[in-house]
This record gives C-alpha cells, structure tokens and sequence, in this order.
C-alpha cells in the first residue's frame, strides 16, 4: 500500500519509487508532481529517414571529427555512438 503523503505530492506511487532509487525529496516531488513525466518523448525523426546534410549538421552540432567525408551510413554510425 502506498503512503499518502499529503496534497502537495500528486502522484505518491511514482514519488515512493524515486525515492527508494536514491533522489532527494525536492526532485521526486518535482517529478512525481508533474502530469508529463512517465510519458515516452523520442518524437524525433529516425536517422535513416533523414538527409545526409540533416545528418551532416547534426554532427556538426555535436563536433564530430571527419564528418565531412564520411558517408549518410557513416554519419549514422557516428551519431549514434556519440
């Protein structure tokens, strides 16, 4: 059965859990407050599915080296293991 722990805390099951895995109280609380958390984001589009200058400005954004002569295939593989 789980603790109620008061008006201030929303979802008390999920606020429990945080902190049973180690988190101050302030940080459960503020996740176990808000009515998003749980939910699965990743809304982005696939890398394959992208261009290879879509791909080439991400690495850039992320600085990997030898992009520029690197393949749509390779820029996948860098990205991802970056």
């Amino acid at each position: 059965m789980t603790k109620n722990h008061g008006p201030s805390i929303k979802n008390d099951e999920q606020y429990e859990a945080l902190r049973e895995e180690g988190m101050s109280k302030s940080k459960a609380a503020r996740i176990a407050n808000d009515p998003n958390s749980g939910k699965k984001g990743g809304k982005a589009e696939k890398y394959e599915d992208r261009t290879k200058s879509d791909l080439y400005a991400k690495a850039q954004e992320i600085g990997i080296e030898g992009r520029s002569k690197m393949s749509k295939k390779e820029l996948i593989s860098a990205l991802r293991n970056s």
